[in-house]
């Protein structure tokens, strides 16, 4: 048989089998077998260099047209399964605009974010001004101008985070608590009356228990002005607590320390849970421990650009945590920065 007897009987048994076919999978086997490098078509070429001169250009441009000829009978037959291919998924995805719409899950407020705005709340409805503060700060401003000497041992109770500086600048931490920003707070507005709440993250380099955190979040508290009193601070806890923890809520002072108040205490509420009985979440006490407070120390009130002979103030800070684990009754502050949703998704 002739190479143009080969070519004309591919062609044929090509277009022929190309008539069956029906779905694109079907169309690219065809394309390989017939137009493929193994295909009789590409063996015919293969198959020139044994013709003679004169019949060489004959059956190359035979060759060439067969080549084109079944190019364009797949390209048509492409199209087509492709357009109806479309045809058939457009049918078949068709969408009743008639039917109601899919619920769209809401986000919520982390619970930390949800008390803190609790807390400013309350101490909004007071007079007291949302005030915020850097987390880095000057060593002088987290412990110096609070009244923390160098070598006082109160800075033994907080394990600090350094931060790396240069070693002919003044030391810099992540701050160990909010307190800083009433230095800042008191600078800005002295000698005019201040009262203003300072939430924040705040850090301290402990090991992660039940009941700690290295990073942890607080609510400075802070108002001077002229005969303010330790009745001013009493009341005003008591009245957050209300509001905070129900009606019936009672709070007492402990005498305790801390170098920027004086007097300092520790504040406690009743126990809500026994009505003051004692129980396991207060471990028989009948309190729940809240917050430290007390009067801001003269030494501060001067850092601050305030006269202590002629101003006096209240100062106090509470975890936001601790708020939350007391009101809802959880166990382990890892929760709030676990990330699980069966967690949040309570709140």
């Amino acid at each position: 048989m002739s190479m143009l007897q080969q070519l004309e009987q591919a062609e044929h048994q090509a277009l022929s089998e190309l008539r069956d076919v029906r779905d694109l999978e079907a169309l690219r086997a065809w394309k390989s077998t017939y137009l493929g490098k193994s295909g009789p078509i590409a063996e015919v070429s293969r198959s020139l260099g044994r013709l003679s001169p004169e019949e060489r250009p004959r059956v190359g441009q035979r060759i060439n047209a067969v080549k084109q000829q079944l190019q364009q009978a797949y390209d048509e037959l492409e199209q087509r399964l492709i357009a109806a291919a479309r045809a058939r998924e457009l049918e078949q995805d068709r969408v009743d605009v008639s039917l109601p719409g899919r619920p769209v899950v809401a986000g919520r407020l982390h619970l930390l974010t949800q008390t803190q705005r609790e807390i400013e709340r309350i101490f909004g409805q007071m007079g007291f001004t949302v005030w915020e503060s850097r987390e880095v700060e000057l060593d002088e401003y987290n412990f110096g101008l609070l009244n923390f000497p160098p070598d006082h041992p109160a800075r033994d109770l907080q394990d600090t985070f350094f931060v790396a500086t240069p070693p002919d600048a003044p030391p810099v931490v992540l701050r160990t608590h909010t307190s800083p920003g009433q230095i800042h707070a008191m600078r800005r507005f002295a000698p005019e009356p201040v009262r203003v709440i300072l939430p924040g993250k705040c850090y301290r380099n402990e090991q992660v228990t039940v009941r700690s955190e290295m990073q942890f979040s607080q609510v400075e508290g802070l108002a001077v002005g002229q005969n303010i009193t330790m009745a001013d601070l009493k009341g005003t806890l008591a009245a957050f607590a209300q509001q905070m923890f129900g009606a019936e809520a009672a709070i007492r002072f402990r005498p305790s320390y801390f170098p920027f108040t004086e007097p300092s205490v520790e504040v406690d509420v009743r126990c809500f849970l026994c009505g003051g009985q004692g129980c396991r979440l207060c471990k028989g006490s009948g309190w729940l421990e809240i917050l430290g407070a007390g009067m801001v120390h003269p030494t501060v009130l001067r850092n601050g650009g305030y006269d202590p002979a002629q101003f006096s103030g209240f100062a106090f800070g509470m975890g936001i945590e601790r708020m939350a684990m007391l009101k809802y009754g959880i166990d382990d502050i890892r929760w709030f920065l676990s990330g699980d949703l069966r967690f949040l998704e309570q709140f």
